[in-house]
């Protein structure tokens, strides 16, 4: 049997210390390693030894019982919880790790929160009882108060799983629930998320962990079928030493063997090498089964969360950057080689989103905050060779329209011919970009209304006010003309683009900002404060919880205004008042007139996204400007209602 399990915590609950342990009782170190000595098994690269925090996931493997386990410790500050959400998608089981002295913390939520959205089971280990102050019996009931009531501890197994089947409770009220039969009840229940166990210990002292992972092993079980169609879902990308790419895949079916063929989309690609990895260790294999982990070369084209074979998709990713930053390198530096750096990375995080600006000649990454550029900005000379800066971060702003309007493009040079009209219609806040066609296959073929649909897609359209991304639209083909010997494969490109912004530009666009949900928990005698504060920033709330002597004070508000909230808070109580956040979608910005101001944005200049279209006559071609285009248009648009 294979099983595949995460450790997840807020930062400095005792994760990796936690992951240690673990791996020194499976017999896989010889003793454990420390954090805030620098030595421990699973923070291997030097970035994450010398901040003493877990940056890139990482895996180990050990056998018990006739069954091998893949243990992935993953980040825990969130800075890089884009990191550790895609190391949840080969989960089996997670461990949740909280520290007794501090309780559930900002982050905590969050991660419990995107393992029930992957429904990923769940054990929890409640650290750190040996520290000063530590209270394992209250932040076990402000677990059940605030994750969920079906969280157990380990020492009423029986009794929790009585509480969850008739058949059980009448066994156990007669005393003749044996620990056995409540163990395969709670394998069940554990699997259909019904139920929650909690353990408690030190990882530094190592008390607890044993028992641990002794139930763990009693209480987990996967059922891989390596007879099936080979399927499998790739979860990250490396590149070694030398630079060449290793592929990181979880079989989630069948096999996998040196020399198999790959289809990765419309391509298929040749496995040339396979080798487990376990920390900083290699080790070549010729086959891996359903279940397993592996690291494979030969599959340049795969992107970390495409599924492969006869495997479903991921879910959509949670968490997204928030921040916009610059790259600032040297003048003298080749931007195609500072390019080319920011590309090996966006292979290998997905979320930096790397853009290359023509217009202003200048590389944008996306980042969660400002610990990510700190890293990075210490990764890129130790990979590449030089060094980088970046501009101050700033809030990814994201554009949509006020009401349905339609968009046309034409691109006519000399041998070339493509006109398309769209209907552009504003959608829900979340709904991202849609196409549909309203087109009758008569008036256009299906092949050039593929095209259409295509390109729609192909590259992340800007609005008119700041050039930000556009979401929330439903863009719609109405009509559409090709030639029969002059359109080329481009020309339904160009005609697309064009259709689309002249379509934004002659919208209302409506700029959007990020928002947190927040929960803000302090002290009676601050809530004045905070509910003023609150207002302030621009935010909305419930109205205050009591919960003794502390209030909870939950609501929703724009990231720009709470980004730096929980510091300020931090201060001002002295450390008493605890606030965590969570994105929670895009809303109406708030001071959309001065963002626009400071962006300063010029929508005429900016020839990457052009409006114009493009006409020919007496074998010229000519540029016809937005605004005057629609006159100038071939096709007759059919009447339809917006």
């Amino acid at each position: 049997m294979n099983i595949t399990w995460g450790v997840l915590a807020h930062v400095d609950a005792g994760k990796t210390t936690f992951s240690e342990a673990v791996l020194y009782h499976a017999h896989c170190l010889r003793s454990m390693g420390r954090v805030d000595h620098r030595t421990a098994f699973l923070d291997a690269h030097p970035l994450e030894r010398a901040r003493g925090i877990t940056i890139f996931s990482d895996q180990a493997m050990f056998s018990r019982a006739g069954n091998t386990y893949y243990l992935v410790d993953t980040p825990g500050h969130v800075d890089f919880a884009a990191e550790m959400e895609r190391a949840m998608a080969v989960m089996d089981y997670a461990v949740l790790v909280i520290s007794c002295a501090e309780g559930i913390q900002a982050h905590t939520e969050t991660v419990w929160r995107l393992l029930r959205h992957r429904h990923v089971p769940t054990f929890l280990f409640l650290n750190k009882t040996d520290r000063a102050g530590a209270d394992a019996d209250r932040v076990m009931q402000e677990v059940r108060r605030r994750l969920s009531d079906d969280c157990a501890a380990i020492e009423d197994l029986e009794e929790a799983v009585a509480e969850r089947e008739d058949a059980l409770l009448e066994d156990y009220l007669a005393g003749s629930l044996t620990r056995e039969r409540a163990e395969e009840a709670a394998r069940k229940m554990i699997a259909e998320e019904r139920l929650f166990p909690c353990f408690r210990g030190s990882a530094l002292l190592d008390q607890g962990v044993e028992e641990f992972l002794e139930q763990f092993c009693r209480l987990t079980a996967t059922r891989y079928d390596s007879t099936a169609p080979f399927g499998a879902r790739v979860y990250r990308v490396r590149h070694d030493a030398q630079g060449n790419r290793l592929t990181f895949l979880k079989l989630t079916g069948g096999k996998l063997r040196v020399r198999d063929s790959v289809a990765v989309g419309e391509e298929t690609f040749r496995v040339s090498e396979m080798m487990q990895v376990s920390g900083g260790k290699t080790t070549p294999v010729r086959e891996a089964m359903a279940g397993e982990l592996v690291a494979v070369a030969g599959l340049p084209a795969c992107r970390v969360g495409d599924a492969l074979g006869d495997c479903a998709p991921s879910p959509q990713p949670i968490e997204t950057p928030l921040l916009s930053a610059k790259v600032i390198f040297p003048g003298n530096l080749p931007v195609r080689e500072v390019l080319a750096a920011f590309r090996k990375l966006e292979a290998e995080d997905p979320m930096l989103g790397v853009q290359w600006r023509e217009a202003l000649q200048e590389i944008q990454i996306r980042v969660m905050g400002s610990i990510q550029l700190e890293v990075l900005k210490e990764l890129i000379p130790a990979r590449f060779g030089f060094a980088v800066d970046f501009d101050r971060p700033e809030i990814l702003y994201l554009e949509t329209i006020a009401a349905p309007m339609r968009g046309a493009g034409h691109y006519e040079p000399l041998r070339h011919y493509a006109e398309v009209h769209l209907l552009l219609t504003p959608l829900p806040r979340g709904s991202g970009v849609q196409f549909g066609s309203r087109c009758h296959v008569d008036d256009l073929p299906l092949q050039y209304q593929n095209a259409v649909r295509t390109h729609v897609f192909e590259k992340e359209h800007v609005g008119a006010l700041t050039g930000s991304p556009i979401t929330d639209l439903r863009i719609e083909l109405l009509a559409g003309r090709a030639h029969l010997k002059h359109t080329e494969g481009g020309d339904f490109r160009q005609a697309t683009y064009r259709a689309i912004r002249q379509g934004l530009r002659k919208a209302e666009g409506v700029l959007l900002e990020p928002y947190y949900a927040f929960v803000i928990d302090v002290p009676g005698e601050q809530m004045g404060r905070v509910l003023s504060d609150l207002k302030r920033l621009h935010a909305s709330f419930d109205a205050p919880e009591a919960d003794g002597e502390r209030v909870r004070i939950t609501g929703r508000g724009p990231v720009a205004c709470l980004m730096d909230y929980a510091q300020e808070l931090n201060a001002y109580t002295k450390g008493k008042g605890r606030m965590s956040a969570r994105y929670d979608g895009y809303e109406v910005c708030h001071n959309p007139e001065e963002v626009v101001a400071r962006r300063a944005y010029d929508v005429g200049a900016d020839k990457e996204n052009d409006a114009d279209s493009v006409f020919c006559a007496k074998g010229a071609g000519f540029v016809v400007h937005w605004d005057q285009a629609d006159a100038w248009m071939h096709c007759t648009v059919p009447t339809v209602d917006d």
